[in-house]
């Protein structure tokens, strides 16, 4: 708790002039993204060491998962995300509240190139799934476990996604937003078309 208030406290400060959450947010700072991501660190398999966090943004969930896990051996989060500034104010908050990551400052696409599988991926609010499943799939091994936080109309993602992937997909209930719910996917191969958003 006192390293995610560490969290907080430099989240407030920074978002005053960088937009890492949106300011409607701001005082349901913990429910709304605290729990969110925090929900993640449960859900992951206990042999889950090597982890990739995808359009990480301002830590969500990657980092509130990193310091959650902080104290399991070995592990290791690789938070990804594009925007230069949200990088520094994401390895601000990892040297503060001492969570095992590495930030990596480029576009989803480049940092899969040459990457070993992971053992977990997540992703809050980046993309729909089709979209979301052609940049996550190059990390991917027979192993390794997708989870991702979705809204309402997870259902209709599904459905399309489906069109393109093969994969095991499992819902939770979100503890965060009862319209939400946490995407648990494994077996992730096949596809017709990888889009990359370009």
């Amino acid at each position: 708790m006192e390293r995610l208030v560490r969290y907080e406290t430099l989240l407030i400060k920074w978002q005053k002039s960088i937009n890492l959450v949106s300011a409607s947010t701001l005082p349901e700072l913990w429910r709304r993204h605290m729990l969110d991501s925090a929900q993640l660190a449960a859900l992951a398999p206990e042999g889950a060491r090597r982890w990739a966090d995808l359009g990480s943004g301002g830590g969500f969930p990657g980092l509130v998962v990193a310091i959650l896990l902080a104290g399991r051996s070995g592990f290791e989060m690789h938070l990804v995300e594009s925007d230069q500034r949200k990088c520094i104010f994401m390895r601000e908050v990892a040297r503060a509240a001492e969570a095992p990551v590495t930030v990596h400052n480029c576009r989803i696409e480049d940092f899969a190139v040459g990457q070993a599988p992971f053992d977990a991926v997540s992703a809050r609010a980046l993309a729909p799934l089709d979209r979301l499943l052609g940049w996550a799939a190059p990390l991917f091994g027979p192993q390794t476990v997708g989870l991702f936080l979705k809204g309402q109309g997870v259902q209709d993602e599904l459905t399309l996604a489906r069109k393109s992937w093969i994969f095991n997909a499992d819902l939770h209930p979100s503890q965060s937003d009862p319209a939400g719910s946490v995407l648990m996917l494994r077996g992730l191969h096949g596809t017709a078309r990888q889009d990359t958003g370009d």
